[in-house]
Formats: structure tokens, sequence, C-alpha cells
């Protein structure tokens, strides 16, 4: 043989060889494309793939818990991954320092700042103080509130927050978090069952395990495929964090917000409870229990956040939008008995700013009223930081 092709050899494929070539190549990919989502539902990682972040690696951790109702305009998107929101946030940054007396802020929206800048929120303010703890430590607080008022939803917080060796904890609370039927209201709770039930069962709660609110991903929704939409908020968490690094924005701050209300409806009731009496069944109290027994050996001081008290219209009936004011004056009771009664750490400043510290909520304060009200904290951490300390 003189080394040349055969006739039969030179002779190019047909067309159909072509396309069956093809179609067997498309054969074998959608092959290993279902394998793969099989795999993947069977092993579900989302909840691992939270942990993988560039945050505090590339670019600055976030200053607070990620949150944005416009991500285009906040560079920030809500994610319902737990490991996720707090991989994205600055306390994952690596060991505790040793000169650090760490506080941690578990609250709602107003913990968190809303209207506010990153460097006006509560946390921000506390820092600025530069105060030091009674063995020398530099005061650090970190900003662990999140919007939606729920006492399970911090409860969650702060349970998986532990694992940072906080010194101390100080958790803003307000009625409207009290109420039965707004513990699973939180989509963060919602998406995440499995770590609900365990604090159910490990902390006695009367939450149904099987409530119909949990939202339990079919065998399909677990695959690629229907992951997707959680896969795509994970990746562009981590994309607006370049921009969140270049601008330090991360919510949208609109050039006009309606104020919170100040003339109000004549209505007395909450929560479809009807005056007199507020009886503590009525409360989820069980829950404030349980983020007392989750925060454990580590000093805890319980705040009842400041509320807008208004003067308007109706105001004789109700303090603001949220609360009628028999149902407000009898949780405030409940709450200084049971302080007393279990030995809590409890500071009630309910009415410490005035109506004009309130931006669009009646518990949404400006940076003002931060500072005020940090200014109440900053006493009392210095107070609790003598606990345990040589």
């Amino acid at each position: 043989m003189d080394g040349r092709l055969s006739e039969t050899d030179q002779k190019p494929r047909t067309g159909g060889a072509v396309l069956r070539a093809a179609l067997r190549l498309l054969a074998k990919a959608l092959l290993c494309f279902v394998i793969l989502n099989i795999l993947f539902a069977l092993a579900y990682p989302m909840p691992e793939l939270g942990r993988i972040s560039a945050y505090n690696v590339l670019f600055p951790g976030r200053l607070r818990l990620p949150y944005g109702d416009n991500p285009q305009r906040a560079y920030n998107v809500s994610v319902l991954n737990l490991n996720a929101m707090f991989a994205s946030q600055e306390i994952n940054a690596g060991p505790k320092p040793a000169g650090e007396y760490r506080v941690l802020l578990i609250g709602d929206s107003s913990t968190w700042g809303w209207l506010l800048k990153p460097s006006q929120t509560l946390a921000a303010q506390i820092n600025r103080a530069g105060l030091r703890s009674a063995d020398g430590r530099m005061v650090r607080a970190y900003n662990l509130g999140y919007p939606i008022m729920s006492l399970a939803k911090d409860v969650m917080i702060v349970d998986h927050a532990m694992r940072y060796q906080p010194d101390l904890v100080i958790w803003l609370v307000t009625l409207e978090s009290f109420p039965a039927d707004k513990q699973l209201v939180h989509p963060l709770l919602q998406h995440n069952p499995d770590i609900e039930r365990s604090l159910i069962a490990r902390y006695g709660l009367r939450l149904n395990p099987n409530d119909p609110q949990f939202y339990t991903p079919t065998f399909l929704e677990r695959t690629i495929v229907g992951s997707r939409r959680d896969l795509a908020d994970l990746f562009r968490l981590q994309l607006y964090g370049v921009l969140w690094a270049a601008t330090g924005i991360d919510q949208d701050y609109p050039d006009r917000y309606e104020p919170a209300a100040i003339d109000l409806q004549a209505d007395t009731t909450f929560h479809g409870l009807q005056p007199p009496t507020l009886h503590e069944g009525d409360l989820a109290l069980d829950e404030l229990d349980a983020g007392v027994r989750a925060v454990g050996h580590v000093p805890l001081l319980i705040v009842n956040e400041p509320i807008l008290i208004s003067n308007g219209q109706n105001s004789r009936i109700r303090y603001d939008f949220f609360y009628p004011r028999w149902a407000y004056d009898q949780y405030r009771v409940i709450m200084e008995k049971l302080a007393q009664a279990r030995g809590w750490n409890y500071l009630d400043l309910w009415n410490l700013l005035p109506m004009k510290e309130f931006t669009n909520s009646a518990v949404h304060y400006t940076p003002a009223g931060a500072q005020i009200l940090a200014a109440q904290l900053l006493p009392r951490i210095g107070q609790l930081s003598r606990i345990g300390a040589p």
C-alpha cells in the first residue's frame, strides 16, 4: 500500500451520516444532563452551595443581611438560603479577633435599617461610639436584623448566629412580631422547613411542623432545572457584590416615600383580637423563650423597640397604624412581668422617639432616631460587658 486514502475513504460524509452523528452526540449530552439533574436532586446541595461566596474574599462583606425588593437599584437581592445570607455578611470575614467584644443585633426592618444607609443604622451608631468592654476589648456590633416582623424568624437567625461567638446579643422586639399568625409568614421560614422543624422539636414550640405554609420542593423542583431560580439568585447576589463594593449602596432609596400614618382608623382590633384583654396565650411567648434558650449563657438584652405615638385623628384609640392602645398597653405589662419573673435583662424604650424621627412606618426611624436609640443602649452594653469579665 502506498499510504494514500482509498477512493472510499476520500468520499465526504453524506448529510444523513452527519445528522446521525449529531443526533448521537445530542442524545449523549441529554443523557448526561438528565443524570446530572437526578444526582443534583438526590443530593440537593442548595444549602451547602450558599456557603460558597466571593464576599469577604474578593470584595467586602455586607454590613447587613442581604435583602432587596428592587435589585437593579439596591444592588442587593433577597435570598432564602440561610448559609448564603450569612456568608455575604461581614461577620463571616474570618475568626473572631481576640480584641473584639462582639455584639449581635437581632430584630426586624427597623434594626436592619429601612431607608437608612449602612453608616446610619443602629449597629453603625454603636460602633461609631468607640465603646470598650469592661476587660478592654473594642465593642463591635453586627447588624443581623432582617425585614418582616416575626419572632420565629428572629429565633432562626439568632440560633444560626451563635456559631459566631457573640459576647452579647441585643434582641429588639415589638408587639407586631408576637401574634401567632405572624410566626410563619416569613418566606425564610417557609423555604427552610427542615431548619424550622428542628427548632420546633428542640425548643418545644407550639408551631405545627406540618403547617401547610412550609414549602417542600418536589423531586423535579430539586433538580438543577427546578432550582434554577434559587441558583440564579445566589449568582446574582455575588454579582451585586461588585456594585456594593464600589458604591456602598445596598437598598433602594426612593426620592419620595409615604410618611407613616398619623391620622388613624377608629379600629380597636389587633390581629382579630378584641378588647378589653390581651392574654399571654395570644402571644408567641414560647418563641421568646426559645430565643433566650438559643442564646444560652451569653448575656442577652431584650429591648422593646420605639414606636411612633400619633397625635392625629383617632390617636386616643390607636397609638399608630399597628397598635390599638389597649393591646399595646397590656403587651407592655405582660413583657415587664415576664422579664421580672424570669430574670431577663429587659429595656422598654417604646416611647423614646418623637414622631418626627419616624419615616415611612411606625417602627422605621431616622438616622437621628437611630442615634438616640444607640445612646440608650451604650450604657447597658457597658454594664452587661462586665458579666463574666475578669
